[in-house]
């Protein structure tokens, strides 16, 4: 049996996309996914799966939460040996604690590549962001007080590859590689 992460872009924020994580438990487990946990209420789930089919597991929980709670939600799900070998490759400069830094995690989901989503988004402002690609994911950090200033802050939220990215904390990511 191998262990997952599934991220859920966009759900229980703002009062938007509300789903409930004892019913994503039971939609999870009705596909036959086990040892399900979520983490916090932003759609952050690890399972296990004895079937292999990493590819299509984004596929079936997607239709799952569109058939249990009429939403269109993209998915990402990674091995959970995949997230950490990722987390292995961060950046010295990502994820170090400063409580001053915002330090995210951009998850591309496929077919999504970084040049695509780098034409879309722009060069980061290098006086206030930093970036790092590795594989399918774009490490990003930025001073919390000069977010406004930064060329991805409204971007990443607003551009034509929105919905082929989720987003998360270096600490939330950190946690999903041990759930």
């Amino acid at each position: 049996m191998k262990r997952y992460v599934a991220f859920l872009r966009g759900i229980n924020v703002s009062g938007k996309n509300k789903i409930s994580m004892a019913e994503l438990k039971k939609g999870l487990a009705e596909l036959g996914f086990a040892e399900v946990v979520t983490y916090l209420n932003s759609g952050n789930i690890a399972f296990s799966s004895v079937i292999e089919e990493q590819n299509v597991f984004a596929d079936k929980i997607a239709i799952m939460i569109k058939e249990n709670f009429s939403l269109d939600i993209p998915v990402f799900v990674i091995l959970q040996e995949e997230l950490n070998e990722r987390l292995n490759h961060a950046p010295s400069w990502w994820g170090t604690g400063n409580k001053e830094i915002y330090d995210n995690i951009i998850f591309l989901m496929p077919p999504l590549s970084y040049e695509e989503f780098y034409d879309e988004i722009g060069n980061p402002k290098e006086e206030y962001e930093k970036v790092y690609h590795y594989k399918n994911v774009v490490f990003w950090s930025f001073d919390r007080k000069c977010y406004q200033k930064t060329n991805w802050w409204s971007k990443t939220a607003s551009a034509g590859v929105k919905d082929k990215i989720t987003i998360r904390t270096a600490n939330t990511v950190r946690k999903s590689v041990t759930i």
